[in-house]
């Protein structure tokens, strides 16, 4: 529960004062799961997300009920979604701390009034809960750049198409996010957004995952994040002056912005060598292959900086770095003299692989 708890708070700075633009199909959803969505949406609220509904048919003025009986502060707009003038009447009902309900029928999930209107608001995300989501081979695409959706849904199979490339067309239009839900699925909304991976398909603008450079600024959260393998001996204690000192030898991993993994390459020049070191991922995001992605990219480190082998001490991934990532085991000898000392003074019982790249 206490997990739950964290992975949820996480994401409350992130989201307040953000405005999403949720899209109901309320007359072909469940009356349960349409009843929940607005319960969750009435506690997005109360963290202060700003928000707009768009009512894809059924009857809006029963939706626009059931949101004032979930406490949503909720005003109707007198105009359609297809009218010139809804863009200003929805800035004045966000103007007046409301959330906007608009009738959009008649109008599919992404069509380009709906985009448009996203667009012109600023919001951060887009987000349509349908009838039916969008699968591929079976199963949702929890992420996907918008750029590579043609390669993704190339010879495979695909249900909701049409929805995934309208998606990728409203991302390079300027939506930052498209999340397409299945919102027959109780539910669906919180466990979408206050995930890192979520449970539907969403398209994004620009890099959901990526590795970055460590900042200052990001110094107490990676002390915080590799705490509990210190605790455990899996990794060296470290403090805040030490990483601060090498700060560009670290890397960390985000997911939507978040700090999901660690990695460190320490150079040894006078050994040509270079130690991958400080390997983190949350416990949360294991099993997903982050740690041999920031493996490979302190290789790829190495590499840019002309050095041809790399090694790494660990008394737990014995396996992972030999027969995943292609590490061979070595003696101690093979260490630079200051580093086999260190191991020495620090009476770790380290297993020691290296690879030439």
């Amino acid at each position: 529960m206490q997990n739950d708890v964290r992975a949820v708070l996480q994401y409350v700075p992130q989201f307040r004062g953000r405005l999403f633009l949720v899209m109901i199909e309320a007359g072909r959803l469940p009356e349960a799961a349409v009843a929940e969505c607005l319960l969750d949406m009435a506690a997005l609220e109360d963290v202060g997300v700003k928000m707009v509904i768009l009512v894809l048919g059924g009857d809006v003025k029963d939706l626009y009920d059931w949101s004032l009986e979930c406490e949503i502060k909720v005003a109707r707009a007198r105009e359609s979604i297809s009218s010139p003038r809804l863009l200003q009447e929805t800035r004045d009902i966000l103007g007046r701390g409301q959330v906007p309900v608009i009738d959009a029928t008649g109008f599919a999930a992404l069509d380009d009034a709906v985009v448009d209107l996203v667009i012109d608001l600023g919001a951060s995300k887009l987000i349509a809960l349908l009838e039916h989501g969008i699968l591929v081979d079976g199963a949702p695409v929890h992420a996907v750049r918008a750029a590579d959706v043609p390669s993704l849904t190339n010879g495979r199979s695909v249900e909701g198409l049409d929805l995934l490339d309208q998606a990728a067309k409203a991302c390079s239009r300027g939506v930052p996010r498209v999340h397409v839900l299945d919102g027959r699925q109780q539910g669906v909304l919180v466990d979408e957004l206050f995930s890192n991976e979520g449970v539907g398909t969403m398209v994004h603008a620009d890099s959901y995952r990526i590795v970055r450079e460590l900042a200052a600024e990001d110094i107490p959260e990676l002390l915080g994040m590799i705490g509990r393998s210190v605790r455990r001996s899996f990794l060296v204690p470290r403090n805040y002056e030490e990483i601060e000192s090498r700060i560009e030898d670290y890397r960390v991993m985000l997911i939507d912005d978040n700090v999901v993994g660690c990695v460190a390459l320490h150079r040894y020049p006078e050994e040509n060598c270079a130690e991958v070191a400080c390997l983190y991922v949350k416990q949360a995001h294991e099993g997903r292959g982050y740690g041999a992605d920031l493996v490979r990219h302190a290789e790829q480190m190495a590499v840019a900086r002309n050095i041809p082998r790399v090694f790494a001490l660990t008394n737990r991934a014995v396996v992972f770095f030999r027969d995943r990532m292609g590490y061979s085991e070595v003696e101690p000898d093979q260490l630079p003299a200051t580093r086999k000392l260190l191991l020495e003074q620090s009476g770790r019982h380290s297993k020691i692989f290296d690879k030439w790249l």
